[in-house]
């Protein structure tokens, strides 16, 4: 089951965190410009990452929701656990990093990353 609803509309990635994810991260929705994403990655290897400091979220076995601060770098996580994990790299916006649980992770990244070829 997803955590979140990612739609690809108007040349914006749109993150929306769903249900009790949505109260837990402090955040209704992440929009950036497709011009600021650099790539997506299923990547379920992120549950060894380190997870630095969090402020404001959730952080639980299987499961990290909010911001997180890691070596200078600001990024939004909504994890329920790893096995459908997407990492998101940014470049010039609020958060440097979304790692998402996402329904049919290899499906969401063949998305995005065609949208942002195609918004250069």
């Amino acid at each position: 089951m997803s955590g979140n609803r990612l739609t690809i509309a108007e040349g914006m990635l749109i993150v929306e965190p769903l249900g009790m994810d949505k109260a837990w991260s402090f955040t209704r929705r992440v929009a950036v410009p497709l011009s600021s994403v650099q790539g997506a990655v299923v990547d379920p290897s992120v549950i060894d990452d380190p997870k630095g400091l969090r402020w404001p979220g959730l952080r639980i076995p299987g499961k990290a929701v909010g911001t997180f601060y890691v070596n200078g770098s600001r990024q939004f996580w909504n994890i329920s656990g790893y096995h459908h994990a997407v990492s998101i790299t940014l470049h010039g916006e609020r958060f440097d990093r979304l790692v998402l649980t996402v329904t049919d992770p290899e499906s969401q990244v063949r998305a995005i990353n065609l949208a942002i070829t195609h918004s250069r």
